[in-house]
């Protein structure tokens, strides 16, 4: 079973277990959700939450998705990043890390 994460807030994270699904900005504005592997959290959270707080990692069962992922490549840090285009359903939410 392959695993990826998503990093958001704790309150954002609680918000979407009431509704069912969870919904990142990015879903609007971009049409998916940036996730990450595991080697590379550390440099994901150095880039864009460097100084937050309150954040939790959801670590995503990604055969569990009800929505396509897609390996996508990121021209500014030449690497490929998972983005799923559709809310994350909860049940794919397999541990909650908080950071």
């Amino acid at each position: 079973m392959a695993t990826i994460y998503h990093i958001t807030s704790k309150k954002e994270w609680k918000e979407a277990e009431k509704k069912g699904s969870y919904e990142a900005a990015s879903l609007a504005a971009e049409n998916f959700i940036h996730c990450c592997e595991l080697q590379q959290m550390r440099s994901v959270l150095k880039r864009y939450f460097d100084g937050k707080k309150g954040l939790v990692a959801l670590l995503l069962e990604t055969e569990k998705l009800k929505h396509p992922l897609k390996y996508e490549a990121s021209p500014s840090v030449n690497e490929t990043f998972p983005h799923i285009y559709g809310p994350i359903n909860i049940d794919a939410v397999e541990e909650v890390i908080d950071l």
